[in-house]
């Protein structure tokens, strides 16, 4: 028996019920099976070697460009997610393959300088612009020469990791709240590192019932979701704990995200990308082949969006200096 069949048989008897299983798996394009590795796990090796993956480590969580080495980056927010999530997926017996693709890939459409970034070419680009929808873009199109041909249950829940809608696996929506148990905690830790928040600033109520480290809080949080979806056909870290996270996320976003000394720069940030927007669109000569032919067939600003929004932060800075500050003059 293949070993991918044996995979296959292996997770029909060790995972729940309501686990997806990898034989359901269904992909846009058909193409041969692999004879070691089950769809979820070649969905998860596709993504890793990707190079919109590679890119995360150099675009911004939430500090643009910090002067530290100990502040997350996009990509290492997106381990981290992928860490939690693993460890309850394998609580609830659900797929740690599926959970740890979607959790690997939900965020590769994600711009230079972070949420700053994402609102800029929301406000400029025609149809808007969410990350979630150009992560998915990123693995059916722009990824190879013809994407990466992933399973719908890992591509629903890289778009449905954030937004209204909810991922119609368990696992797309245990990522879903991965993301926002991680971001959360380690925002505050690097806040705290900052020195934009002091430890007396944080809501006392919320911190008493989760814990004073990082370390406490994943904890509670990641115990309330076991504890509540583990007789549920859906993830839930139960109302209580819910409520908790929310008012966590509404004082990072009144004292960090929005106004605090990190994001002085965001001003800044925001007019590097229209700028440079703007350029490319008047300019495109100065587009890399692959967008040019991209513009052919989806137009100019489809071809820039991408190109702009697939930029790490140090890339978007040095094509910024290139093209719009002053060289110095040399002699012939």
């Amino acid at each position: 028996m293949l070993l991918r069949k044996q995979a296959e048989v292996q997770e029909e008897k060790i995972l729940s019920d309501v686990a997806a299983k990898s034989r359901m798996a269904e992909r846009l394009n058909s193409e041969e099976e692999c004879s070691v590795r089950t769809a979820f796990q070649r969905d998860r090796d596709r993504i890793v070697h990707s190079k919109a993956f590679r890119r995360l480590k150099h675009k911004t969580q939430v500090f643009i460009a910090p002067e530290g080495d100990h502040y997350r980056t996009r990509l290492t927010h997106t381990l981290e997610v992928c860490q939690i999530a693993r460890t309850i997926a394998r609580v609830l017996k659900l797929n740690e393959d599926l959970t740890e693709a979607i959790a690997l890939g939900h965020d590769l459409g994600h711009t230079p300088f972070g949420h700053s970034g994402e609102d800029i070419l929301d406000k400029i680009h025609p149809g808007g612009f969410q990350h979630n929808e150009q992560s998915l873009r990123v693995v059916d199109i722009l990824e190879r020469t013809n994407g990466l041909n992933l399973t719908l249950q890992v591509r629903d829940g890289i778009l449905h990791h954030t937004g209204p809608f909810s991922p119609f696996t368990l696992e797309g929506q245990l990522v879903k709240i991965c993301d926002r148990v991680a971001y959360i905690n380690h925002d505050i830790d690097d806040a705290l590192r900052a020195g934009l928040l002091h430890f007396s600033d944080l809501p006392l109520a919320e911190i008493k019932t989760l814990g004073e480290n990082s370390s406490a809080r994943i904890n509670r949080m990641v115990r309330a979701i076991i504890e509540h979806s583990w007789q549920n056909n859906m993830i839930s870290p139960g109302p209580a704990m819910s409520e908790v996270m929310n008012n966590l996320r509404d004082f990072m976003f009144r004292h960090v995200y929005i106004g605090s000394g990190a994001k002085l720069e965001e001003q800044r940030a925001r007019h590097v990308i229209q700028l440079m927007y703007t350029h490319l669109l008047e300019n495109p000569v100065h587009l890399p082949e692959d967008s040019k032919l991209r513009a052919q067939t989806e137009g100019l600003p489809v071809a820039v969006c991408d190109y702009v929004s697939g930029m790490t932060d140090r890339y978007i800075l040095a094509r910024y200096q290139e093209f719009f500050l002053p060289k110095p003059w040399k002699s012939a």
